[in-house]
């Protein structure tokens, strides 16, 4: 017999699973595979920012308890696939800046959240996400494809998506920060950039286009946020709708990789 509290559960495991879809657990094949594992660093250090986040303050949905390490480890997975596949001498040397500076993170993301911790916790994974940006365009470079373009712009949108939650979390959690306003209006309007730039893209399937449709209407509650006012905070929705947007991009941007193979 089922017990009750596993059926309670069970819409959790299945949003975690469904997050993590479409994440290939072997090694890299291709440079536009590549493009996408090192696109998805860029998502984890926001994605484990917004996590360490929630699990301060306490909010349970979407089990941030058991997603965040499960964030953790596929960083330190990846980047040894990364370092084990790419072969340019200047994207090489970028992921080993990469891993200098996640070693120090890694301990404290994994390390009871505290909010005396987060103004540095928040710093020094700005200085990861530009250090893996840094990486995964050399990786882009180097792959010398249209295709790997349009995977990078794609897989830039899941990391948006985590850092626009991400600093909605911090400012719900009453972590102060004078340039919340002008990083969310920053990642909204590059958002809205890219999300346009894939929809005319030629390479952008009928099936594609449907996902990025469902992601339009996801998008809608940031805009909303946004524009608000009001001081009552909607954590689990925003959370929902940015993993809904990481979903689907995962999604988008792995048919993007599977496209040009």
């Amino acid at each position: 017999m089922i017990k009750p509290s596993f059926i309670k559960k069970m819409p959790v495991v299945i949003l975690m699973f469904v997050l993590f879809q479409g994440i290939s657990m072997g090694a890299i094949s291709s440079m536009e595979e590549a493009v996408n594992k090192a696109g998805r660093q860029r998502m984890l250090t926001q994605k484990m920012l917004k996590e360490y986040a929630l699990i301060g303050m306490k909010n349970s949905y979407a089990n941030p308890k058991k997603s965040l390490p499960m964030s953790v480890k596929l960083f330190d997975k990846q980047l040894a696939e990364l370092q084990a596949y790419v072969k340019s001498p200047a994207a090489a040397k970028s992921l080993k800046e990469v891993k200098v500076l996640w070693t120090p993170i890694k301990k404290v993301v994994l390390s009871k959240p505290e909010k005396s911790k987060i103004a540095t916790l928040q710093r020094d994974l700005e200085a990861l996400l530009k250090a893996a940006h840094k990486s995964t365009l050399l990786i882009t470079k180097a792959s010398k494809s249209k295709a790997g373009e349009i995977v990078n712009t794609s897989g830039r949108q899941r990391m948006l998506s985590q850092r626009m939650a991400g600093l909605y979390m911090l400012k719900v959690w009453g972590v102060r920060d004078s340039e919340f306003e002008n990083k969310l209006a920053t990642a909204m309007k590059e958002f809205t950039a890219a999300h346009k730039k894939l929809l005319a893209s030629p390479l952008s399937t009928a099936e594609i286009t449907k996902h990025l449709q469902k992601v339009g209407k996801s998008y809608m509650f940031f805009k909303v946020m946004g524009q608000s006012k009001s001081k009552k905070y909607i954590p689990s929705l925003i959370n929902r709708s940015a993993n809904n947007i990481l979903k689907e991009m995962n999604t988008v941007t792995g048919l993007y990789v599977k496209g040009r193979k």
